[in-house]
């Protein structure tokens, strides 16, 4: 029976960490316990996971994942000016502080202030990771056949 490979139809356990180019670590588990995810169930993005297809256990590699396979490029239309009176008067606002919003579908947006003044505040949409590469450390511990629900 050959080694099974990460790819379509298997359960991996793994560690990770996630640094950017200027060797800040954004998440690691490699001082925690190990994530386990079944390729294709939506854990990883798409990006992370073709970079670990192929891989088998005991294998340790470092990737670099461009933005267009990871968090996306930045969108300029996603940075919006919305009425400072639409927040409430117990919000004490700063630069840099995250809020949730409610997009229409009553589904939660993380945003981040950007500015504000009396009468607007200027909030990026955009995901904190996106527009940037991201190196991607990876340990693969075990890769099991995924049980067919």
């Amino acid at each position: 029976m050959r080694e099974l490979t990460v790819g379509p139809g298997t359960k991996v356990t793994l560690h990770f960490s996630l640094t950017l180019a200027n060797g800040d670590v954004i998440d690691s588990n490699f001082e925690r316990d190990p994530a386990t995810f079944t390729v294709g169930d939506g854990s990883l993005l798409i990006g992370f996971e073709k970079a670990i297809f192929g891989m088998q256990e005991g294998d340790r590699e470092t990737f670099l994942i461009k933005p267009e396979e990871g968090f996306g490029q930045r969108n300029p239309n996603n940075i919006q000016e919305i009425a400072r009176d639409q927040f409430s008067e117990d919000i004490e606002l700063s630069e840099g502080l995250m809020l949730s919003f409610a997009d229409a579908q009553k589904t939660e947006l993380p945003g981040v202030v950007q500015r504000f003044d009396d009468e607007r505040v200027i909030v990026d949409f955009n995901h904190p990771l996106a527009g940037r590469d991201i190196l991607f450390d990876v340990a693969i511990l075990r890769i099991e056949p995924a049980q067919v629900h």
